[in-house]
């Protein structure tokens, strides 16, 4: 039976659900726009759903520091879950992963075709970039720039591709699931603390906190890829085995992967008490993602 506090987390994250589903609505270019096709296919993969984990990041940590300003914090966060969309759709293509189910519908490449799919990926990577400066924060666009880029998730993935069918250490599945999931979830938290202004002490603590969430993210989607419902995760299991790729489980065992997950959802949340605000939030939505099953 779910506590009072739990229930109350999953109803904060529903309305910030909701809240972001309408705003990416109205940030997104109309279907009718030309190039009609374009425009359908972005829309067809950003508005199919999801957790909208890391604009609810972004906005907790925003709030939660002080931030009142919705024009600020809305495209921020928003732009987030832009290039998070685009990420998944270059993920699925045939050149990647080849998957051919995202969120319980066809990827976008088989909905549409692998030239529409890189074409409305990249419109993504643009329109973020769009949404973000419009915080007038040139940091905040480098810190997104630099989460996303060859020292973040750029990085993660190309390592993730190299990784494919050879045995890896402990030390290589690290570098992969912090920057391929990691840096754009801790990133995501530490936006929304920056735009509140917090101070550098303060924003060191928040980065630890989103390292070990983004981390412990990875974990549990490796695992849930071997052991997940197919209905609640939206997309094929087994998919990683398929395609020999390199994951957490397969490194270091099952056993010792829940237990390295839940030891970080720990840390994240012992953590987030040094924070100097109080705010539940942060420590729900570690727990959240510890529970998570899709």
């Amino acid at each position: 039976m779910m506590t009072d506090q739990a229930l109350s987390g999953l109803e904060y994250l529903r309305q910030k659900q909701k809240l972001v589903d309408r705003l990416l609505d109205e940030y997104l270019p109309p279907e009718e726009q030309y190039p009609q096709t374009l425009h359908k296919a972005i829309r067809y993969s950003v508005l199919a759903g999801g957790k909208r984990l890391r604009p609810i990041l972004a906005l907790t940590s925003y709030e939660c520091f002080g931030g009142t300003d919705d024009s600020v914090i809305n495209p921020a966060a928003c732009a987030l879950e832009l290039i998070h969309t685009y990420s998944l759709i270059h993920d699925d293509l045939p050149c990647m992963d080849d998957d051919d189910l995202r969120r319980g519908n066809p990827t976008l490449h088989k909905k549409f075709d692998e030239a529409t799919a890189v074409l409305a990926g990249d419109a993504l990577h643009d329109l973020a970039f769009g949404l973000i400066a419009r915080t007038g924060s040139t940091r905040v666009v480098a810190e997104l720039a630099d989460a996303i880029g060859t020292s973040g998730m750029l990085g993660g993935q190309m390592a993730d591709v190299q990784a494919e069918g050879k045995k890896i250490n402990r030390n290589d599945i690290n570098y992969i699931h912090s920057h391929k999931t990691g840096a754009l979830i801790n990133a995501s938290v530490k936006i929304g603390a920056i735009l509140a202004v917090v101070n550098d002490s303060i924003l060191d603590k928040i980065s630890i906190y989103g390292e070990k969430i983004g981390f412990a993210f990875q974990i549990i989607d490796d695992i849930l890829d071997i052991e997940g419902d197919q209905k609640k995760l939206g997309k094929e299991v087994g998919s990683d085995c398929k395609n020999f790729k390199a994951t957490y489980p397969g490194t270091v065992g099952m056993d010792q992967a829940r237990t390295d997950a839940a030891k970080l959802i720990d840390e994240a949340i012992e953590v987030s008490h040094q924070f100097g605000v109080e705010c539940e939030h942060f420590e729900f939505i570690a727990h959240y993602i510890g529970r998570r099953e899709n």
